[in-house]
Formats: structure tokens, C-alpha cells, sequence
């Protein structure tokens, strides 16, 4: 699974107190409808149903859920002396054109820490995560065409906001989560491997 470098940070988030963080997690944070804050991010996961699995391999995980450590050991997920939370990146992912996969923006909360990758990138490891949008990777070009113009009339500007326009506001789930042994990955480490098909878990150095 993937291992990111340096441990930036190591907070609590979820709450209405607004987390003291680095800045360059500033992007990443923000808050719900009821003013909790919590960390955005992305990941890579095979949907089947109402559930998601890595693709490192693993136990499923529903929308909503708490980290329980994977590996077996009796310390609370996350924890920076293991790999266990749920994993995902502060950058966007839509790279693939795999169609079984989706990319899976996620608001994370509990305890998160917060590890260096790439180029200004963060790696992120949380103890609940919510997913808030999936988006499927399966290529679209060249199937839509523009329709015609039929009348040639320019199109009408309407008064007031278009429906569904400004920011979609998550609110976490109130009801408490169920708790999964996952053995996460944000996804593209088992991508970027020579045999993505594997789905025992794989270290791969940035």
C-alpha cells in the first residue's frame, strides 16, 4: 500500500473548534452544513453496490465508517507506527481510464495524520471517513456530440441562481459508524505497480 514520507501532522478533526493545521493543508480543510470541520480528499476504490473495495484488496467499506486496524493490533486507527485508516490524497485522481474504478472524494475526520508525497502533495490517514461524491473513470471521448442549433436563437439568460449551482455542503452523519477492519489505499500505488491485477497489499517507494 502506499507509504508517504514525512509525518507533517497528527490533529483531530470534526469538530466546530477549527483545527490548528500546517499550511499546506489549508486547501484541504473545511467546513460542514453544521460547522464541523473536516479534511477533503480523494481516493480510488472498486464500487460493488453500496460498498467500495481497495485495490490493494481488503475488507469493504460502506459510505460512512470508522478505521479499525487491519493488520490486527489493538492500537486506535490511525496510528504512525502502522499503515491502518482510511487513505486518501489531497489532489485530484482522474488519471484512469480503468472503468471498473471510481474516483471517491471523501470528508475525513476523527484523528488524521498527514504525511508528505510528491510534489506538494499530502497523504492522509483517518480514523472515520464519509464519502461525500463518486466519480466514475470511464473515458467519455468521443461519445457526445454538440446538438445542432436548430432556430439559431441565442440562449435566454434567466434571473436568479440556476438550481444546483453554488457549493454542495456535506453534513456527517449523525448515527455512529460502523467500524471496519480495512486495509486501505488511496489506489494509485497497486496502479502504478507492473501487476495491477495483485490484490495483496504492496510498499512502493515514492
Amino acid at each position: 500500500m502506499c507509504s508517504g514520507g514525512r509525518l507533517v501532522a497528527d490533529m483531530t478533526v470534526g469538530t466546530t473548534e477549527r483545527p490548528d493545521i500546517p499550511g499546506q493543508l489549508e486547501s484541504s480543510l473545511t467546513p460542514t452544513a453544521d460547522g464541523r470541520w473536516v479534511l477533503w480528499a480523494r481516493k480510488l476504490a472498486v464500487p460493488r453496490g453500496a460498498v467500495f473495495y481497495p485495490l490493494a484488496g481488503g475488507n469493504s467499506y460502506p459510505a460512512d465508517a470508522i478505521a479499525k486496524c487491519g493488520r490486527g493490533r489493538r492500537h486506535r486507527a490511525p496510528d504512525p507506527r502502522c499503515t491502518c485508516g482510511f487513505h486518501a490524497l489531497s489532489s485530484d485522481l482522474r488519471w484512469s481510464e480503468r472503468g471498473d474504478l471510481v474516483e471517491l472524494e471523501v470528508a475525513l475526520s476523527g484523528r488524521v495524520l498527514a504525511f508528505e508525497w510528491g510534489a506538494g502533495d499530502v497523504l492522509f490517514r483517518a480514523e472515520r471517513q464519509t464519502v461525500a461524491r463518486r466519480h466514475s473513470l470511464r473515458s467519455s471521448v468521443g461519445t457526445w456530440e454538440r446538438p445542432p442549433d436548430t432556430a439559431g436563437w441565442h440562449a435566454r439568460v434567466r434571473d436568479g441562481e440556476p438550481a444546483g449551482s453554488g457549493p454542495i455542503r456535506l453534513a456527517l452523519p449523525s448515527a455512529t459508524p460502523p467500524s471496519i477492519g480495512v486495509t486501505d489505499d488511496i489506489g494509485l500505488c497497486v496502479l502504478m505497480t507492473p501487476d495491477p491485477i495483485r490484490t495483496s497489499p504492496m510498499l512502493v517507494p515514492l
